[in-house]
């Protein structure tokens, strides 16, 4: 069987392990108060090229919700595309977390929340109309959910239109090691140069174990902010188990060097699909997600051949490249997808 069911499905990177393991040689306060924590809030704050506040969290959901929850009251509207994980996936979390907070979905190409989409929603809301929510913040997924990377300069556009009316900006950062390794820039750059006040950063995606985080780049957000983590059961008591995993992955540029390689396998497998005409991209593919168009029965083909991957319509499939997915598994695919297409010349729907 090849896995191209997630990247949730991979292995954890060696490294990560091993701090486990360092972490586990000697006794250490807990709930954060231990030296690894402290070590990491040192890391991240050099890594964004700024003073950061670094949350460790069990889960990319817990991440989202309690972020975009620090964000604005519970009668505020956060808007995120239609196609976001928070709002496709994880069952009201940030509303939840958020005492009652609104998600409204913003239509965009490419799973992307566009500047001018954005301005003319919100010149729709007046803050005298006391009978909506209003506008309180935007949430960014970098890379998208459709396995698209916002360029800075439409993170900055989208940017001036949220902070010209108030609105707090955070980024979904599950595959943020992803869009850095594809637009080779900073990560401050990327999010607090480019006008984000919180992200969740993700590492259990690319290669970590058990935790993600939050990163918070505004300080007035963050002793709220840690108050709600201990509420919602996400303040580990051996905290530095977590923190140990996030100084491995950020060490070295293991967690860039990781997002490379599962990017340059999808980038492989999507430029073998050229010669494959009816095997259509839904998007581009500029991270390590692929969204492929296939027509009847290839499908049940490939998984007879025991291709494992997500069948998001009937004929839409994602297929998800993982740090330690090998060429010859790429090449396998791309070899499968010609035997079972050929070679016909039907119009791409996408280049």
């Amino acid at each position: 069987m090849i896995d191209y069911r997630s990247d949730n499905t991979g292995r954890a990177a060696p490294q990560i392990l091993e701090a486990l393991v360092r972490a586990n040689h000697d006794t250490a306060l807990g709930y954060g108060a231990d030296d690894w924590t402290a070590d990491l809030q040192r890391r991240f704050s050099d890594l964004f090229e700024t003073s950061v506040r670094a949350f460790p969290v069990a889960t990319g959901t817990a991440a989202n919700a309690l972020s975009l929850a620090a964000l604005g009251p519970s009668w505020g509207i956060i808007y995120c595309s239609e196609v976001a994980h928070i709002n496709t996936a994880e069952a009201n979390a940030a509303g939840f977390f958020g005492g009652g907070v609104k998600l409204a979905a913003i239509g965009g190409q490419h799973g992307k929340i566009e500047a001018g989409p954005l301005a003319e929603v919100l010149a729709g809301i007046s803050p005298a109309q006391l009978h909506r929510g209003q506008p309180s913040a935007v949430s960014l997924t970098q890379a998208t959910d459709l396995g698209g990377v916002y360029t800075l300069d439409e993170i900055r556009a989208v940017a001036k239109v949220a902070k010209r009316r108030g609105l707090r900006l955070h980024m979904d950062g599950a595959r943020f090691a992803n869009a850095v390794a594809r637009l080779g820039c900073s990560p401050a750059d990327m999010t607090w140069r480019s006008g984000i006040d919180i992200m969740s950063f993700g590492a259990t995606k690319n290669g970590g174990a058990l935790c993600d985080a939050i990163v918070v780049f505004s300080p007035d957000i963050a002793d709220g902010l840690a108050v709600q983590l201990r509420r919602a059961g996400q303040v580990w008591s051996k905290m530095r188990f977590a923190s140990a995993q996030l100084i491995a992955y950020a060490e070295n540029d293991l967690w860039l060097e990781m997002a490379r390689a599962s990017n340059r396998i999808a980038a492989r497998i999507a430029a073998a699909l050229r010669d494959i005409p009816v095997a259509r991209l839904l998007a581009p593919v500029e991270a390590n997600e692929i969204f492929l168009e296939l027509p009847d029965g290839a499908m049940d083909a490939l998984e007879r051949d025991g291709f494992q991957f997500y069948r998001r319509s009937r004929t839409l499939a994602r297929f998800v490249c993982r740090f330690d997915t090998s060429e010859a598994e790429a090449d396998a695919l791309a070899a499968a997808l010609r035997r079972h297409l050929g070679s016909a010349t039907a119009p791409r729907a996408t280049d």
